[in-house]
């Protein structure tokens, strides 16, 4: 699941199914008072990237050689909250993107 995918294919009217069918199952679902339910979707990626740099140098029978790198590591949550009305249509499915 991605923001793209939820901006592409969910839409208020949407029934349960279709949602379903584009997202998968959601990893929470309640109820409120009135009966209505509510699916959230949350999902959280972990990105690494290693980059590297070596140098080598060479004089007569005596070498030397160095190498350094970094490392760096990025999360990125989304969020997706998809309202449904008393018929089981979408009624809004506000989300929140975060990267840190």
């Amino acid at each position: 699941m991605t923001l793209g995918v939820v901006q592409k294919e969910i839409r208020v009217g949407l029934s349960q199914a279709d949602v379903a069918a584009a997202l998968g199952s959601p990893n929470i679902v309640t109820k409120d008072s009135a009966d209505k339910e509510t699916w959230v979707y949350d999902k959280i990626a972990s990105e690494a990237s290693y980059s590297a740099s070596s140098a080598y140098g060479t004089i007569l029978i005596l070498g030397a050689s160095t190498a350094s790198g970094a490392a760096s590591t990025t999360q990125k949550t989304l969020t997706v909250i998809i309202k449904f009305d008393d018929s089981k249509k979408v009624e809004s499915f506000p989300y929140h993107t975060s990267k840190f």
